[in-house]
């Protein structure tokens, strides 16, 4: 059983990843929240290429170092009897929906302090060096943020004890919803207000991409929109309006930040 979801784990995650980003491009090339500056079209395949490599080098690091992932460390934690859900006798569905609340506001939580500790911003800020926002943007975590996330995640999932499936459960849903939450499609008015009372969409969360420091620090869910609710961290929306609204960084312009080599070395350059 352990085995099975261990070697399960990676095909179902790759899987769910593959249909949910696809079905989201699809959408975003059908119905645009936002048409692209001339600028940004030209930079769209540069770009995309540059996240998805990303992607592809923070997933080889983190199997490296974490071979077995958040899932494995579920599995060990529950053969050691590690945890709070280890030692008593709770139900199955409540240690799931326990564990799905609580890594998601782990997940808030270190977002937030990527922005608030000047070492995690230096490496968070590639992420927010994108001048586009679309469904690849989600992808764009530098490797040594992967890491440093799983590590933080695998912490809370042995404090847990959290099982196994349900950490699994979580990780698709955050890759998903994180996909979504960054998406440029077109979701209308009515139902992106019904919507963003329960999950983070794409019109919540580009707020936070805005240039305006005061609305980059708001908004950091990347699934439940509650957080940002709770602790006083929510902008309903930009200054400036969607379309106005300055996306990226100020301090990096041009055609550096859709570079590969140039995203991967700027946690290590000055500003």
């Amino acid at each position: 059983m352990n085995n099975a979801m261990v070697l399960s784990e990676p095909v179902i995650r790759f899987g769910s990843f593959v249909l949910i980003f696809g079905l989201l491009a699809v959408i975003e090339l059908t119905h645009p929240r936002l048409e692209r500056p001339e600028m940004l079209a030209a930079l769209k395949t540069r770009r995309w290429l540059t996240n998805i490599g990303v992607l592809v080098l923070s997933s080889v690091c983190l199997r490296i170092v974490f071979p077995a992932a958040a899932v494995g460390t579920a599995l060990w934690a529950e053969s050691q009897g590690l945890g709070i859900f280890n030692q008593f006798g709770i139900p199955m569905w409540m240690t799931g929906l326990a564990t799905v609340i609580a890594l998601d506001f782990a997940v808030w939580l270190e977002h937030l302090l990527s922005h608030k500790i000047p070492i995690l911003w230096r490496i968070h800020r590639m992420h927010h060096a994108d001048p586009g926002f679309d469904v690849t943007t989600a992808l764009r975590f530098h490797p040594l943020e992967i890491v440093l996330s799983m590590v933080w995640k695998a912490a809370v999932v042995v404090v847990l004890g959290a099982p196994a499936w349900s950490v699994l459960v979580f990780e698709v849903l955050l890759n998903g919803a994180s996909m979504f939450s960054h998406a440029n499609i077109n979701l209308p008015a009515k139902i992106d207000r019904f919507v963003r009372l329960l999950v983070v969409t794409p019109d919540m969360h580009r707020v936070h991409h805005s240039t305006d420091r005061r609305e980059t620090d708001s908004n950091y869910g990347f699934n439940l929109a509650i957080w940002d609710r709770l602790f006083a961290t929510y902008t309903d929306r930009p200054a400036k309006g969607h379309r106005n609204m300055d996306i990226g960084l100020d301090a990096y312009r041009g055609i550096g930040p859709a570079r590969l080599g140039w995203s991967l070395l700027l946690p290590f350059r000055r500003r």
